[in-house]
């Protein structure tokens, strides 16, 4: 019973902290971004940028960056669409995201705006961190490929693939794809040609793969969802974010 208490009370918790997140304006020259920063901005913390997946921000991501909140860390939620341009549905929101997975500076661009913000909010500049999800998994993979000045990302169901023509790079950078064993978008031809670019970068990586889950297994609100496997995950960015920036 204490523990059924303790888990319903730290659910509240969270759930508080997310209503209180708070919004932040910024530009990509004349197009406005609205982020949103965790109640613990100004002070001198380790930081998380946080990708939301493919229909901009969302419930999980709000959720995310309150428990980060709980755990110590600035947490900053991306705005990557731009006001006026948040999809409606699940059409329009895989043309937004095709956009930016086939316009890789532009998602990349909107990716160092919001660690900007992340910086304004007071989050140490040599501790950051990115994760995603989903289309923000793909994004947390383009901020290891842009080189940015971040210790460690997370790529959580993302999309895994990049186009051949892209030359593989230097990615010194830790990284964490946690990656749901049945999740048709991951080819194991995807898999493979990401290793051997994490390997050819030099990259500190690992691969956590999670039993019988499909793609959105992390997200409560998905028919993918599966409890016992997303608190595993979970567990495991804790982990790593420990790792890495504390």
């Amino acid at each position: 019973m204490k523990i059924f208490l303790s888990a319903v009370a730290l659910s509240l918790t969270v759930f508080t902290n997310a209503q209180n997140l708070k919004p932040v304006a910024y530009n990509d020259g004349t197009q406005k971004l609205n982020g949103l920063i965790t109640g613990n901005a100004g002070k001198k913390l380790p930081g998380v940028l946080i990708l939301p997946a493919w229909k901009g921000i969302d419930q999980e991501a709000k959720d995310a960056a309150a428990a980060l909140e709980q755990q110590g860390y600035i947490a900053f939620i991306a705005d990557i669409y731009g006001e006026g341009n948040i999809p409606a549905d699940n059409a329009s929101a895989g043309k937004a995201a095709g956009y930016y997975r086939q316009n890789y500076a532009a998602y990349q661009k909107r990716i160092a705006l919001a660690l900007d913000q992340l910086k304004k909010a007071g989050a140490d500049a040599n501790k950051l961190a990115v994760i995603g999800y989903c289309f923000g998994g793909t994004g947390a993979l383009e901020a290891a490929r842009a080189n940015f000045p971040v210790k460690g990302v997370i790529s959580i169901h993302g999309g895994l693939g990049k186009d051949s023509a892209r030359a593989n790079g230097p990615l010194p950078v830790k990284i964490l794809i946690e990656n749901p064993a049945e999740d048709r978008g991951v080819t194991p031809q995807i898999m493979n040609n990401l290793i051997k670019e994490m390997n050819e970068g030099k990259a500190d990586w690992q691969v956590i793969t999670y039993a019988y889950c499909k793609h959105t297994f992390t997200d409560p609100k998905s028919p993918d969802y599966n409890e016992v496997m997303a608190k595993r995950a979970w567990e495991h960015t804790l982990l790593f974010l420990e790792g890495a920036l504390k």
